[in-house]
């Protein structure tokens, strides 16, 4: 294939350690040497991530959450446009500010739908088990370009703007990697068959009512652990959904696996662990309580929740 996802990841890599290098030589930045340490280690595994070692990429994990468990990220200063002139900037380009933006969506759907199966040479265009992420990818570099040409900016200014970015998130940005691994991790250590055990002593498995609670409670419990939907859905699955809802209720799988997720999901709205959904927006936004996004989302997502157990309790008999 001409563009796989690990292109992503490499060129991911090297954003991020051209912005470390920034964070080095930053004297207004109090934790500079290790905050630089904490982005050029996470820009290495994006970069390299492939032909480290599993051992040895470990490693450079646990140096990781040491940096950020003993206060090692700090911010800096990103040499930004003045109010004045970002509201010249911003009268000049008018309208034209939202295209960088709007073609990331616009091209990662139009690369997922109209580059499957697609080949040059007889070599796939798109890596094709990848689409959707590849596609994505391919879309913010061209978004990248576009914007540097409406703005005539140079290349060291997206640097720059992504180490703003990057430092404002802070150690938020390594959770979606370490969550995923974590799911991976509890499946085959099979903490699916240890919940099923415990789901036994608990409620009255002959029960189909409680066992619909368990399940949609418990995918959301797992969801705010892991702060990911899908590395929950396979330990609360192995261990109460298939063989008590499936095998012994007869439940429709494709109802299992949609109600499931959704209950999930509103494990999602209820942690900091889900980091890009609610600790970014308040980073990014700069909110005095990081947990704020939470506590608003908090009321609707057990709502939704109560309404997901009597979806899937109808939908089961």
């Amino acid at each position: 294939m001409f563009i796989s996802i690990e292109l992503v990841y490499i060129f991911l890599g090297i954003i991020a350690i051209a912005g470390s290098i920034y964070t080095f030589f930053d004297r207004n930045n109090p934790r500079r040497l290790t905050s630089g340490l904490f982005y050029l280690l996470y820009g290495i595994s994006l970069l390299l991530g492939k032909v480290i070692p599993s051992f040895y990429m470990g490693l450079l994990a646990i140096v990781l959450v040491v940096l950020v468990g003993f206060g090692g990220l700090g911010k800096g200063s990103y040499g930004e446009a003045s109010l004045e002139e970002r509201k010249q900037n911003q009268k000049r380009l008018g309208k034209w500010l939202f295209v960088p933006a709007l073609l990331i969506p616009i091209l990662t759907v139009a690369g997922t739908t109209g580059l499957k199966g697609v080949k040059v040479f007889g070599t796939f265009l798109f890596d094709q088990k990848n689409l959707t992420l590849v596609s994505l990818g391919a879309a913010t570099v061209v978004a990248l370009i576009v914007g540097l040409l409406m703005t005539k900016s140079k290349p060291a200014v997206a640097i720059k703007e992504s180490r703003r970015l990057l430092e404002s998130i802070g150690w938020a940005a390594v959770l979606p990697q370490m969550l995923a691994t974590l799911g991976t991790i509890f499946a085959s250590a099979g903490v699916g068959t240890v919940v099923s055990k415990l789901v036994g002593h608990v409620i009255p498995t002959h029960s189909l009512f409680w066992v619909v609670v368990a399940y949609c409670i418990g995918m959301a419990l797992f969801t705010m652990i892991m702060g990911n939907a899908f590395a929950a859905f396979p330990v609360m699955t192995a261990g109460i959904a298939i063989p008590l809802l499936i095998h012994q209720f007869g439940v429709n799988a494709n109802h299992v696996a949609a109600i499931g997720m959704f209950a999930g999901y509103c494990g999602t709205l209820m942690t900091p662990m889900a980091a890009n959904f609610n600790i970014v927006p308040a980073a990014l936004l700069d909110l005095k309580d990081k947990n704020r996004v939470i506590k608003v989302q908090t009321p609707t997502a057990l709502i939704i929740l109560g309404v997901n157990i009597v979806l899937m309790y109808l939908f089961s008999l």
